[in-house]
């Protein structure tokens, strides 16, 4: 079974290769030595890829699951969200080909 970030790693290669700007979300918890939590700020479900496409600013977002990764809660209702939204583009991606051809490329 392939790592999610070797699919992921792979994605943003081919991605910046067809013409896009791609950036990965790090979201995450820890603990600091003081005793507080920091946490990234981004919404929970929020997609493992964002960019957008160099030829028109197009914004793209991107879920990266392996060939079992399955959705959580929380992501099905970021998608949900960014589907309401006829010029963002997102999708899943399980391989490079799935990506491209969500950012149309």
């Amino acid at each position: 079974m392939t790592r999610e970030q070797k699919i992921q790693n792979d994605i943003r290669v081919a991605v910046s290769q067809a013409g896009c700007t791609i950036f990965r979300a790090n979201v995450g918890k820890v603990l600091m030595e003081n005793g507080r939590w920091f946490d990234t700020g981004l919404p929970k479900g929020y997609p493992d890829l964002f960019g957008f496409r160099n030829s028109d600013g197009r914004f793209f977002f991107i879920e990266c699951k392996n060939e079992t990764g399955k959705l959580r809660d929380d992501q099905k209702r970021f998608a949900a969200m960014l589907k309401k939204y006829p010029n963002v583009l997102y999708g899943v991606a399980r391989s490079v080909d799935d990506a491209l051809k969500i950012v149309g490329g």
